[in-house]
């Protein structure tokens, strides 16, 4: 992660410019946060676990013919995924 560059930081995920143009890189963190971020605690093993859980309903979607942003999972910690512009809610 050193020599990469930094897009977004949020409560529980970095992302990270990817290795090709239109890709990032998404890091899950440990970080648990409640009531609008004033309690905060590190949760050992948690990003691996939202990582994997992220997988998962991504291959399952993909699977059904509905597109989305994952490409992969790299690691247990971090998927490559799509540059893609969010739709507001």
């Amino acid at each position: 992660m050193k020599n990469r560059r930094r897009i977004y930081e949020g409560k529980a995920k970095i992302l990270y410019e990817g290795p090709e143009p239109g890709t990032l890189i998404q890091f899950f963190k440990d970080d648990a946060t409640a009531f609008n971020k004033k309690k905060h605690e590190v949760v050992d093993g948690k990003g691996v676990l939202n990582n994997r859980i992220s997988e998962h309903i991504f291959n399952h979607l993909n699977r059904m013919g509905i597109p989305t942003h994952f490409i992969r999972r790299l690691n247990m910690r971090e998927q490559l995924i799509k540059e893609v512009e969010i739709i507001p809610l």
